[in-house]
């Protein structure tokens, strides 16, 4: 699968300075092209001080080949798009995304391993937003290094955004608002977050889209940061913690797990340059509760 870059000199411009500037390329993995001779203009080898002419082709390989551990496993995959730089999945519930010690299978991981292999496509596995266990909705994968780092790069610049619906214990009498309480690991867990004024720069921004039946309450959320459990712990903090979510709160007999989906992406693809939009249906036990 051929994944190269281009760029066409409009005027003299040094290599090193578009691979930054233009390709948002970092000094890593600006490294790791030079020394595997990566990087050519006019399909010839160049330096990265080498001085670009008006209408110099500039040529980035991206594709490397490589080896991944994680054991592929023939689970079907919810796949909402696909190109040869991304791939964007709906994720079921009851599915961790990463093998850990307590999940070395079944996991979003050993699926998406499993469909590489079948479509030869040798990369490793490089998620670029993650979801709880319990956390149903879009996760995208990159399938390169330069594709994760550029997400990584948007992401840092706020345009990466992430929008997710959720059902929330009571009535939220707010119609909207933004969350800025820090979050910070629980000394006593391993997996507990809690609010801390020493804990890192958490905000979220929150909507009530519908007042329910039930007597709680259907919201939007938007992060504008990642933290680990940040709209659990940042729901909890103003006295809404998300409908059935026995970590934060207790468990519930409208839903066997957190009432919480990421139905919406939206970005620039890293290298169309264009702005992309993404949404996956809210699930039955979501939809279940809020009719």
């Amino acid at each position: 699968m051929e994944k190269i870059l281009r760029y066409k000199a409009t005027k003299e411009i040094l290599v090193r300075t578009v691979l930054k500037t233009h390709f948002s390329m970092s000094e890593r993995f600006t490294r790791k092209l030079k020394l595997n001779k990566r990087i050519k203009c006019n399909n010839k080898e160049i330096y990265l001080d080498y001085l670009l002419k008006p209408d110099d082709i500039l040529t980035v390989d991206i594709n490397f080949d490589e080896t991944s551990e994680i054991l592929p496993e023939n689970i079907p995959l919810d796949i909402i798009f696909e190109d040869d730089y991304l791939i964007i999945i709906n994720k079921p519930a009851n599915t961790v995304v990463h093998p850990t010690c307590l999940h070395r299978e079944h996991t979003l991981a050993n699926a998406v391993q499993f469909y590489l292999n079948q479509h030869n496509i040798h990369t490793k596995i490089r998620f670029v937003n993650r979801l709880d266990k319990d956390t149903t909705g879009l996760i995208i994968f990159a399938k390169s290094e330069y594709i994760q780092e550029s997400f990584t790069q948007q992401m840092k610049q706020n345009t990466f955004e992430k929008e997710y619906i959720a059902v929330v214990k009571g009535d939220v009498r707010q119609k909207e608002g933004i969350i800025t309480f820090p979050i910070t690991r629980d000394e006593n867990s391993i997996m507990l977050r809690k609010i801390a004024p020493d804990g890192e720069n958490a905000v979220t921004h929150f909507e009530v889209l519908k007042k329910l039946k039930n007597g709680n309450t259907l919201m939007k959320f938007v992060l504008k940061t990642g933290r680990t459990h940040q709209i659990r712990v940042h729901s909890k903090a103003i006295g809404h913690p998300i409908l059935g979510d026995g970590l934060y709160d207790t468990a519930s007999s409208l839903i066997d797990r957190q009432a919480l989906h990421a139905y919406k992406v939206s970005f620039v693809h890293p290298v169309a340059h264009e702005k992309m939009e993404f949404f996956a249906d809210i699930p039955e036990d979501i939809k279940n509760i809020i009719l």
